[in-house]
This record gives C-alpha cells, structure tokens and sequence, in this order.
C-alpha cells in the first residue's frame, strides 16, 4: 500500500497524463528526439565511465591505506547528501568563466557530463566496496604463486567476483542520470545544445504544456525500467549458470 501511494499512483498519473493523440507527436518531434538521444548517450557515458573508476576508488579504499583515508571514504558520499543544485554551482564556480583552475566548459556538453558524473560518482563505489571487503586474498595468493600476473588475477579472479555489484551500480548510475536536473541547469548554460530531458520537462511544464512534459517522463520512465529488466534477467541468468 505504502508503495502504491509513493511511486505507483504517480506514476501511473504520469502515464495518464502522457496517454492522448499528441503522445507520438510530441516524442518524435526533431527537438525531442536529438534532446532524449543526447540524454541517453551522456547518461550511458556516464555509467560507463563509473564503473571504471568506481571499481578503481573501490579497489583503493579497500586494498590501500594511506592518510586521509576516513576522509576521502567520506567524500564519495558528498553527492547523495549534497543538494543537486548546490553541486551546479560548485561545479560552475570551479569549471565556469571564473574557472581558478582556467578549466571553463560551461556551456558545453563537456560540462553536462561532468555534473552527471559528480552526482552518480557514489552508486559503483559503495556497489563494489563491500564485495571487495568479503573477498578471499588466499585464492589471489595461490594464483599469484602459480605465476599469474597482477592483470590476469584481476581479470580471472576479481573481476567475476564484482561484476554482479558493478553492474547494478552502473545501472542506478544511469537511471540517475537520465532524470538529474539541478547540477545540470546552471553549468550547461540552458542551452538548446546541452539540454537534457529533465530540462525540457522543467520548460514545458512552465509554459504550459504537461501533457508534453508527461510523454517526455514516460520515456525516460520506460528507458529505466527497461535497464533495470535487462539487469535482472542477466542477473538471473548468471546465478542460474553458477547455481
């Protein structure tokens, strides 16, 4: 019931709302389409690129030690706890005009994909971090006393073991992406070459236009849960193969 009345009702007004004669029309439109096409391929750019690095951070919190280590385990969650809006305006202060660091990407599709990354940053790490803990060092000693190299215990013997966390990771990751809003407005300078769905939605519920802004959701909507399947049954699969 609780899970009826927070996501389902909604959704299923959504869905409503989106379902008349201009539901098509208004999806296929040239603007919609290159929109939800940039969407969707930053927001996979950015699922990518987390699971690398988020299995490297992992790797280094878990397999390291070094000053500051509290700290920095810390930061990952800067994102999650850190308002969406607020992490614009850091990311503008630091990668905008007055860039300290004479990096300026505002306004580019450089600086979309940046702020993807810096809210999704946390979803492959924490995924990958206790899997990491759980792992046996015995079975990596024996490989690496039969001669194998670092690369192919990592690829033979690590890398199977996390793949079943990295991928859901990734895959929050770029659900999460495709419907962020509040890091990308301010440094993408709003516009028509770096907007993503949720920017659309935002200017189409202000001028007026929910049912638009409704079938634009329902896509992303759809693109989500069509991830999350997929996950699933290749979850399913897996464990049905090593079951």
């Amino acid at each position: 019931l609780y899970l009826s009345l927070l996501v389902g009702l909604p959704v299923a007004a959504v869905i409503s709302q989106s379902a008349d004669h201009s539901f098509w029309s208004v999806v296929t439109a040239p603007h919609t389409r290159s929109v939800l096409e940039f969407t969707v391929a930053v927001a996979l750019a950015a699922a990518v690129i987390d699971a690398v690095t988020g299995v490297a951070i992992a790797w280094v919190l878990v397999r390291d030690d070094f000053p500051g280590k509290r700290v920095v385990n810390a930061l990952i969650d800067l994102p999650f706890a850190l308002p969406t809006i607020v992490a614009g305006l850091v990311l503008l202060s630091l990668y905008g005009p007055n860039s300290p660091v004479g990096v300026n990407v505002a306004g580019t599709r450089l600086a979309v994909l940046f702020a993807l990354l810096f809210v999704t940053l946390p979803f492959v790490t924490r995924a990958v971090q206790p899997v990491l803990l759980t792992l046996e060092r015995d079975v990596e000693e024996a490989a690496a006393c039969l001669g194998a190299k670092p690369w192919t215990i990592f690829r033979r013997i690590i890398l199977p073991a996390i793949m079943p966390a990295t991928n859901p990771g990734a895959s929050l990751a770029f659900a999460r992406a495709l419907g962020e809003f509040g890091s990308v407005v301010l440094i993408s300078g709003n516009l028509p070459r770096t907007e993503i769905a949720s920017q659309v939605i935002f200017q189409d519920v202000e001028n007026g236009a929910p049912q638009a802004a409704a079938a634009i959701g329902v896509v992303l909507l759809a693109m989500a849960l069509l991830v999350f399947l997929v996950l699933a049954a290749l979850t399913h699969r897996n464990a049905a193969r090593h079951g």
